[in-house]
């Protein structure tokens, strides 16, 4: 396996997701991909055809702010559409990081490692276990339980928080 470093010698991770909205668990991963390699860039999938509720502009908002509160101001955060590996090609990073939550999440994550393997056998998947106390965690449950006016918290940064408020 080829290791795909920058000109610098450094290691560019990309953390990707559609992140709607960012949660705790979310950078939480980011807190262990960063203190393991040189670069990590955020990166928030624009789908078009998925519907989500927050813009890419209103995620990338949502992340930065997180980000910042977390003194991880040196994770970068952008935006793609397509396929992960091209994009990954493109701004010369080598690493995927995924998160775990549970066993659950596995047998996905593996898949689409070994199908991003299959398109770039040089880009390699890097997977991190969540804190426990992030485990039942999703942007799905927590847009959900605000939609229902229950209080989320505990499971998003105050940026999301508010967000989740606005848009309820």
């Amino acid at each position: 396996m080829k290791k795909t470093k920058l000109k610098s010698g450094k290691i560019r991770a990309v953390y990707p997701g559609s992140f709607d909205p960012v949660t705790r668990g979310h950078i939480d991963v980011a807190k262990r991909a960063i203190s393991v390699f040189d670069e990590v860039v955020i990166a928030v999938i624009n789908n078009p055809s998925k519907k989500t509720r927050f813009s890419v502009a209103e995620r990338i908002s949502m992340l930065k702010k997180s980000l910042v509160r977390e003194g991880l101001g040196k994770v970068k955060v952008d935006s793609f559409e397509g396929l992960l590996v091209h994009y990954m090609k493109t701004i010369k990073a080598g690493i995927i990081v995924r998160g775990l939550r549970a066993v659950s999440d596995f047998e996905y994550e593996f898949q689409m490692a070994l199908m991003n393997r299959a398109l770039a056998p040089d880009i390699e998947t890097v997977f991190f276990m969540t804190d426990a106390k992030y485990a039942y965690l999703s942007s799905s449950i927590v847009k959900e339980v605000a939609s229902l006016g229950g209080d989320v918290s505990s499971a998003v940064p105050p940026s999301a928080a508010a967000q989740l408020k606005k848009n309820r």
